[in-house]
């Protein structure tokens, strides 16, 4: 067991240096993640859409949320952990999220890389990744299966 153990430590070691080092090719750093993250959220309060929104899930709390931010692209970026929340479970419930909402997440995302003078491999891979959580988090607040029974479906008069 204790080889076990140590194997498998010694493979997640593996696994964050190979991402670091991935990351490192690209420009991104922890300072990195926690500049886009800062820049990003202050953006988001700003927002006339998406700013209501977060505030009025986050008001008084936005320290906290900055700081777990940070740990969740660390952890996605460096593979290394720091981040053990969930995030669908954090947005169900929130007052005025619509599906709509997240391509303005995404473009105003987007456009922080941009104005940060994230490489372009950067930029790439943090919207890749933020494209494929959005998508997680609307089919899991918005998507009905329901809907998705050829037998429920209307069909056109003829």
């Amino acid at each position: 067991m204790q080889d076990d153990l140590i194997g498998r430590a010694a493979h997640r070691a593996e696994i964050t240096a190979r991402a670091e080092a991935q990351m490192a090719a690209m420009g991104v750093d922890p300072a990195f993640i926690d500049r886009l993250v800062e820049t990003f959220y202050s953006r988001i309060q700003a927002h006339p859409n998406l700013g209501p929104v977060f505030d009025g899930r986050l008001s008084g709390r936005w320290p906290a949320h900055l700081a777990k931010m940070k740990a969740f692209w660390a952890s996605v970026a460096f593979k290394n952990g720091a981040y053990g929340g969930k995030p669908v479970q954090a947005h169900h419930g929130v007052a005025g999220v619509t599906e709509g909402l997240f391509v303005e997440w995404l473009a105003l995302f987007n456009q922080t890389l941009v104005d940060m003078e994230a490489t372009e491999e950067a930029r790439g891979w943090f919207m890749a990744t933020a494209e494929r959580i959005a998508r997680s988090l609307v089919l899991a607040l918005f998507y009905n299966p329901a809907l998705d029974d050829p037998a429920r479906r209307i069909q056109p008069s003829t």
